[in-house]
């Protein structure tokens, strides 16, 4: 467990024996989380500024903050810039304390780096433009098989939540799987300074952050510093069917081990056939052996997901029966879910994000499905000049997938006037503008037996739409 010596050591290169029984009971970076023995780091915000919330964070409990400012509160504060320059070993140390430095975003990456380094874990990086969550959760699932595996919760995959993962290591975790996320060029590079990861996973490059990389190349590029950081003993996992993943083979100094749908990939799966919500079935080839597999997955893309959780698997040198096991594993929590909703009506919730490769997905998933099926679509963000192709694309499959089609916002409008372009009825068409006008049409319109598809950009906060319309457990 994280102590305050180790702070102290990680922050300024020295090791205070006076602080070694003082122990952190948890880091945070929101004050309401805190309770007695938790560091707090205070981050600036756009809206707000974690260093108005230092005095809260004390009075629950915390014993220790970093900040960036001097701040007019009780406790005392180490200068980490000061304590580098001369030694100065207190015979007490007063609590709470204050670590001032450069920046706290910087100190709360270089603890997490000092802490990292101190436990010799194999450490599971995960990109890719679609799919890195349900990645995370089910190559967790199969490496708890064996291993105790520590993995990023939630969507904590950025230069704030990995290092805050990083930081709940301790001498009992083997394995570590850590998502990677990114806006921009450089992003993951520093993620893996941070992590050190020995096995990186892509699962494919998208249109998804467009807007700020301008090509689909720099998302590539973006993409491949994963692999580009694997040390010469760790493994790259491929997905051979995207041209751009298959290509950073050559941008990495690794083992290159592949995944995908073609006999050529060192892992690949044929005779794959949709069950709906029962899940997926496919045959498993690797090397000389073909393995059946049935796996609760939704959609035929699932199929990715299950070869990239099982191509880590088989690298870490599972058995087959501890891989197929942790495939079936009830703990994973995976972006989309079906849930009971209103009168009598199936929700499938995939409100967590949408790209149009993703959206495209869930509808191909909706179309094997029986029953009236009902696509709830919000606006797609990020997608820069790929923006009208890219809505257009989902409202041409909307068209041969869908009874009835129900787009949220400004852009989703693309996707209404495209799916009447390929065929879809103008009055299989609602337009709303907001949640809560889709929400009301909907109550009104949801039957028995219907199949509603949930699906647009965090930004639209859909799962207002989900919350609404679904039956409460119990």
């Amino acid at each position: 467990m994280l102590t305050l010596a180790d702070i102290i050591e990680g922050l300024t290169g020295y090791r205070w024996p006076t602080a070694e029984s003082q122990r952190i009971s948890q880091v945070v970076i929101d004050s309401r989380q805190a309770t007695p023995g938790t560091l707090f780091v205070a981050l600036p915000g756009e809206h707000q500024d974690g260093h108005d919330y230092v005095a809260d964070a004390f009075d629950r409990g915390a014993i220790a903050a970093i900040v960036h400012r001097t701040l007019d509160i009780r406790g005392w504060t180490l200068d980490v810039e000061e304590q580098r320059s001369h030694t100065l070993v207190p015979d007490s140390l007063s609590l709470p304390v204050c670590f001032k430095v450069t920046h706290s975003l910087k100190g709360l990456q270089q603890l997490a780096t000092y802490w990292r380094a101190r436990f010799n874990p194999r450490v599971v990086g995960i990109t890719g433009s679609v799919g890195k969550s349900s990645t995370k959760e089910l190559a967790w699932a199969v490496l708890r098989q064996r291993f105790n595996t520590l993995k990023s919760p939630g969507n904590l995959n950025n230069e704030i939540g990995l290092p805050l993962t990083l930081l709940r290591l301790d001498d009992l975790y083997e394995r570590v799987v850590l998502e990677m996320g990114m806006y921009d060029l450089g992003e993951i590079s520093e993620l893996c300074a941070i992590a050190a990861p020995d096995v990186g996973v892509v699962t494919n490059v998208g249109p998804s952050h467009l807007e700020r990389l301008g090509k689909i190349e720099h998302i590539a590029q973006a993409k491949a510093e994963l692999v580009q950081a694997l040390p010469a003993d760790g493994v790259a996992i491929l997905n051979h069917d995207d041209p751009f993943v298959r290509q950073m083979a050559q941008r990495t100094q690794a083992r290159v081990f592949t995944y995908g749908l073609t006999s050529e990939a060192d892992l690949w799966a044929s005779d794959i056939v949709s069950e709906g919500l029962e899940g997926i079935r496919f045959v498993l080839h690797y090397q000389a052996e073909a393995i059946h597999a049935r796996v609760p997955l939704l959609g035929r893309h699932s199929v990715h997901t299950a070869l990239r959780a099982a191509a880590v698997g088989l690298i870490e040198e599972m058995a087959w029966h501890e891989i197929m096991t942790g495939l079936h594993d009830n703990a994973v929590q995976l972006r989309l879910v079906s849930v009971p909703g209103i009168n009598g009506a199936i929700l499938l919730d995939d409100t967590y994000n949408a790209s149009p490769a993703s959206t495209i997905a869930a509808l191909n998933l909706l179309d094997d499905l029986s029953g009236r099926k009902i696509a709830v679509i919000g606006d797609m963000a990020e997608l820069g000049d790929y923006e009208e192709e890219g809505h257009r694309k989902v409202g041409c499959r909307a068209a041969d997938t869908v009874s009835l089609l129900v787009t949220i916002g400004s852009k989703a409008r693309l996707i209404a006037e495209e799916a009447h372009s390929c065929g879809l009825p103008s009055d299989a068409i609602i337009q709303v503008e907001t949640n809560d006008q889709a929400i009301a049409y909907l109550r009104q319109t949801v039957l028995h037996g219907d199949i509603v598809l949930v699906k647009g950009s965090r930004s639209m906060a859909m799962e207002e739409i989900v919350a609404a319309l679904q039956v409460p457990a119990g």
